[in-house]
């Protein structure tokens, strides 16, 4: 039995487990055993009654299961018995077939006369056709909408009745039913299109005749309602499907909505005369603004209440404005317009139009939100402005610059001296000039957005920038065309100073051109390309004037060493002089760059002292000539140091020291102790080489070669590393190259 079902197999098993878990549970104790009859006769009890209700339960099942099998076996009679019925008919309806095509011409004809049957029936109706539309023309032209409109919706409904009919007989009208119908409705078309343009006429008028006659725009109103409820009723009643009605839907509800539209732009967007160049576009955007604000209080206190509630007018009449402007500011904008239209243009766009002055009237609010309709022109197209804007003042500004800067550098050709201040120092109207001119495009950008401003502040330093480039590249072909004639210009030294004194008044106003400055702590860093650019500027002013001061003293340094330098102190003294002139004129510029001047004169009075000592033309003959040099070296040290000092310039300050140790180096009578002069020369001067102190050895005159490969050895072994923020002294002088020897053809050289 188990092969057969092993479920059963399965389930004898688990109740088997089950009973022995039981039953080790209960009889755990042997005093539990006591009770086992009783546990057994329960149990006997339990499965009498399960296998008494499980016989019951099949029992039913087993009756249910013959009652259906005897309800099987009559339907499947039954079945067979209909289908041999089925089986009859066909066969006869197959021998009829021929009969009832015999009968498809009578049907034709029934059908035919049943449709010229409800022509006939209607024939009355329609005889008052002609006479109900001469009546609606009539009531049309004499401007009583309603009572034509009356008109036409009762020929509407008479051409559906009938047409209705000819549909009921069950099949499609006849060619001749419907022909009979169009004739006598021929006009009807025309009429409906007659009274659409008169509506479409009011309807473009309506802002003017709800202020003059607004019963008749109501009436145009009404009439467009009537007929919206009508093609809902086509289009969405119990007869939508049947067949369609001619010209439905008419949709005029739309139409008006066009027609609004269409208006809008042709009154205001769509005007080839106006002049939107120059002034003419301010004077079209202030026309604009005013028609506008005017039309949309008319919309919202008069129009409104001519509409229903669901048309929305002044919702849909601000959007028709909004959209119908951003088009055509669009197509303006699309223009090749010049740097001032831009700006009317973005600064009407962004601030005009969404002021209480024009959309954010306190008459249209709160109905009218324009922050709902979206940007008048789009973030990308105003970027795209913006950036032409700056690209047109860019222009303006670099030509403005070339022109500034020509009359600048015509100025320096005048026989007057530059103006000067109240402080003595010179200077011209340049950089009020460029700050004002910078500061104006900023300043007027900064009314369109904060964006505009931040680029043509970028804009302005790049100008700047380039300015200052220029300025440079002109001050070097100036200073060119000045060495080959140094009278012209006649007063050159004065306007380089002026030139140093005007960068410097650029340099500390660049700072107020930024945007938001006044609200800052501190003044705005200056862009480091710019900064760059004045000072490069700044030295090659200075370069110029140097090179003006060295030119003067050159005709003196040509003659030192000499004997005749050694014999007084004439030259020293017109040196001086020299010095003290340029000085004079120096002190027309503002500190720092007059500190920076003094300093750098100086620099360049040792410089070229020392150059001049170093180009070999005296050796020192006897410990005599020596002395005698070293005291020419001191005196004329001491005296520019005095005359530096004087001007200005703290003697900490000044590199003229090495004059000092140089003429100690001379006036050293032992040679063997040179070694020692020499090294503490090198610590105190180490970018000295060896080449330097071998020419100025050579000065002497009494140093054997012996004495000067010590010193040169001594040199070698004792090198010196510049320290941190040392001014170089010898690394600036350079040194002669050596004269080549003379040599005789096939001979020994001399």
């Amino acid at each position: 039995m188990y092969e057969e079902w092993p479920e059963a197999e399965k389930a004898e098993k688990l109740a088997r487990g089950a009973a022995l878990k039981w039953a080790s549970g209960v009889f755990y104790r042997p005093d539990k055993l006591e009770g086992l009859g009783h546990y057994r006769s329960r149990e006997a009890q339990r499965n009498s009654s399960i296998q008494s209700r499980l016989k019951s339960t099949v029992q039913s099942h087993l009756e249910g299961v013959s009652a259906g099998l005897e309800q099987l076996r009559s339907a499947a009679g039954d079945v067979r018995s209909v289908r041999q019925d089925l089986c009859a008919v066909r066969w006869h309806l197959l021998g009829s077939a021929e009969g009832f095509l015999r009968l498809a011409p009578l049907r034709a004809v029934v059908t035919e006369h049943a449709q010229l049957a409800a022509v006939v029936r209607a024939l009355p109706q329609l005889s008052s056709v002609h006479e109900l539309l001469a009546q609606s023309l009539r009531l049309l032209h004499g401007q009583q909408l309603l009572e034509a409109h009356a008109g036409l919706m009762a020929l509407e409904r008479l051409r559906e009745e009938i047409t209705s009919q000819l549909h009921s007989s069950g099949s499609l009208p006849s060619d001749q039913a419907l022909g009979v119908v169009e004739s006598f409705f021929a006009g009807l078309q025309e009429l409906s299109d007659a009274l659409a343009q008169q509506l479409w006429h009011i309807v473009g008028g309506g802002v003017r005749l709800v202020r003059e006659d607004p019963a008749l725009f109501v009436s145009a109103v009404r009439i467009i309602e009537r007929e919206e409820s009508v093609d809902d009723a086509l289009l969405l009643g119990p007869h939508a499907n049947r067949f369609p009605a001619p010209g439905r839907p008419k949709a005029w509800r739309q139409r008006f909505y066009q027609v609004m539209q269409e208006t809008i732009a042709a009154a205001h967007f769509k005007a080839a005369h106006v002049d939107v160049k120059g002034p003419g576009l301010g004077r079209h955007l202030a026309t604009l603004q005013s028609n506008i604000l005017v039309e949309l209080r008319v919309v919202k206190d008069l129009m409104v209440p001519c509409c229903p509630p669901h048309y929305n007018i002044l919702s849909i009449c601000t959007h028709m404005y909004h959209q119908g402007l951003s088009d055509y500011l669009q197509d303006i904008l699309s223009r090749d317009l010049d740097k001032q239209e831009i700006f009317m243009l973005l600064s009407w766009v962004l601030h005009v139009y969404q002021s209480p002055e024009m959309m954010g009237h306190p008459d249209l609010l709160p109905e009218v939100d324009v922050s709902t309709l979206g940007p008048l022109v789009s973030p990308e197209v105003v970027e795209q402005m913006e950036r032409k804007y700056v690209g047109k003042v860019k222009a303006s500004v670099t030509e403005w610059m070339r022109r500034t800067l020509e009359v600048e550098l015509k100025e320096w050709f005048r026989e007057e001296e530059p103006e000067m201040d109240h402080l003595g120092f010179f200077q011209s109207a340049l950089p009020i000039i460029v700050m004002q001119m910078l500061d104006e495009n900023i300043r007027v950008a900064s009314l369109v957005t904060d964006s505009l401003q931040q680029k043509v502040y970028a804009m302005a330093m790049d100008e700047l920038e380039a300015f200052l480039i220029s300025l440079r590249e002109a001050l070097g072909e100036c200073g060119k065309e000045h060495q080959k004639d140094r009278s012209m210009p006649k007063h050159y030294i004065s306007y380089l100073l002026a030139l140093l004194n005007n960068n410097m008044a650029l340099s500390s106003s660049i700072s107020t051109l930024h945007p938001g400055s006044a609200s800052l702590a501190k003044p705005a860093e200056i862009p480091s390309s710019l900064q760059t650019a004045l000072d490069r500027a700044q030295k090659k002013a200075c370069r110029l004037l140097l090179e003006e001061l060295l030119l003067d003293l050159q005709p003196l340094y040509v003659q030192l060493p000499s004997r005749k330098w050694l014999s007084g102190a004439q030259l020293v003294n017109s040196m001086c002089e020299v010095i003290d002139k340029y000085m004079r004129d120096f002190s027309h510029v503002r500190n720092p760059v007059f500190k920076f001047l003094l300093a750098e004169s100086e620099h360049l009075v040792m410089n070229h002292y020392m150059r001049a000592l170093m180009e070999k033309k005296m050796v020192c003959r006897s410990a005599e000539e020596r002395i005698q040099l070293s005291t020419r070296l001191l005196q004329d040290a001491s005296q520019l140091r005095e005359l530096f000092h004087n001007l200005g310039l703290a003697e900490s300050e000044q590199t003229l020291e090495v004059i000092f140790a140089l003429q100690e180096l001379i006036r050293l009578q032992d040679p063997a102790l040179l070694s020692l002069e020499v090294l503490g020369f090198m610590k105190k001067y180490p970018d000295i080489s060896d080449e330097h102190i071998s020419i100025l050895l050579d000065l002497r005159g009494d140093v054997s070669k012996e004495v000067r490969n010590v010193v040169l050895e001594m040199m070698a072994q004792n090198p010196q590393s510049l320290p941190e923020n040392y001014q170089p002294i010898f690394s600036n002088i350079l040194v002669p190259a050596p004269e080549l020897p003379f040599c005789l053809r096939k001979g020994k050289c001399a």
